[in-house]
């Protein structure tokens, strides 16, 4: 059995090369700018990724690897996407 907290959110950081786990999430309607609500988790007896269910910035649902995934906080909000500081911006802004 696979938990994980209702309001956990992740961003896309995806990998790339010939190994690349398969969707590719950038090539699949989601974005590097935004975090997405943890919708489900799935783990195919068949290998040891996981797979995150995720609705993209089209509304449409996709089983993305956990290793395009990287944590971006728990969010109390009825929210499924949220938009991410920009990390360029400077301080002397």
């Amino acid at each position: 059995m696979i938990a994980f907290h209702p309001h956990l959110f992740v961003r896309i950081v995806e990998l790339g090369g010939p190994r690349a786990p398969q969707p590719l999430p950038l090539s699949s309607g989601f974005s590097e700018a935004r975090a997405y609500r943890v919708l489900g988790v799935y783990n195919p007896s068949e290998t040891s990724d996981a797979y995150f269910i995720l609705a993209n910035d089209r509304d449409e649902m996709w089983f993305i690897c956990q290793r395009h995934l990287r944590f971006a906080g728990l969010h109390d909000t009825p929210a499924h996407h949220l938009d991410l500081p920009d990390v360029h911006a400077t301080a002397a802004d």
